[in-house]
């Protein structure tokens, strides 16, 4: 079984990091990701840098146009993290945006996610009939989960579709912004959630953008399963570096 759903069927509320490869330094990539690991995550993230990331704030921005700086690439993250399961057993999603995958080689991107340990992938500009019609096939031979996002904007209908079409998790963006807003969850947000759980979806929901400390995941988990940091943990990487991770994990999960 792939370790998302087994870390799914834990019934535990998840929280799943999100931080940008090759940064704050090109080499800091496997040790951030170790150090989330000993702080007690569940679930990592792993971004991949792209010069124009749609769906980012300016925060995850920033890292990436750092990160891209400091000489990241594709080839060069596979590589970092190539034995990664030696010390790693938590499911690992790269979460990137399509025009990489499809230089790299979509086979040859999949068939070395899977040879690394890569559990799924989150491509934000990869549309669902997109998928389904020329790589579903692709990534199911590699045994990689594909995660698809939806908004308060998304239909019922197109939601159901997305259900269907998953078998993993479904990422809940809180708002329809980018990422790394800092103001809690209204009331706007509290009822989309509602929406979304009275839907009895057959994967679960993990809410991301807008959570940043131990009150924003607890609202987003009341109904989800789990939720999502990426900017708030990248300005705690700029900020305190790789020693500040231990303590930002626990302040969000005492």
């Amino acid at each position: 079984m792939n370790r998302i759903n087994t870390k799914l069927e834990e019934g535990k509320k998840l929280l799943s990091i999100y931080f940008t490869a090759g940064y704050p330094k090109l080499e800091d990539t496997t040790t951030v990701i170790e150090k989330l690991v000993e702080a007690g995550v569940d679930m990592i993230e792993i971004g991949l840098p792209f010069s124009d990331p749609l769906a980012d704030g300016p925060t995850i921005q920033e890292s990436s146009t750092a990160a891209l700086k400091n000489g990241m690439t594709t080839a060069k993250l596979f590589d970092q993290i190539k034995d990664i399961r030696k010390t790693v057993d938590i499911p690992l999603i790269v979460m990137g945006y399509f025009n990489p995958m499809l230089q790299y080689g979509v086979e040859k991107f999949c068939a070395t996610c899977a040879e690394i340990g890569i559990d799924g992938l989150i491509m934000p500009d990869l549309p669902l009939a997109e998928y389904e019609e020329h790589y579903q096939a692709t990534f199911e031979k590699y045994g990689l989960k594909m995660i698809f996002l939806i908004t308060p904007q998304t239909s019922d209908e197109r939601i159901r579709q997305i259900d269907a079409a998953s078998d993993g998790f479904i990422y809940m963006v809180s708002s329809a912004s980018t990422t790394g807003k800092t103001s809690g969850f209204s009331s706007v947000q509290t009822d989309y959630f509602e929406r979304i759980a009275a839907l009895n979806l057959k994967n679960p929901q993990i809410v991301g953008f807008g959570i940043k400390d131990e009150e924003t995941f607890k609202a987003a988990t009341q109904t989800a399963q789990g939720a999502i940091i990426g900017s708030a943990f990248i300005k705690t990487l700029t900020e305190k570096g790789i020693e500040g991770i231990s303590g930002f994990i626990k302040s969000i999960r005492p």
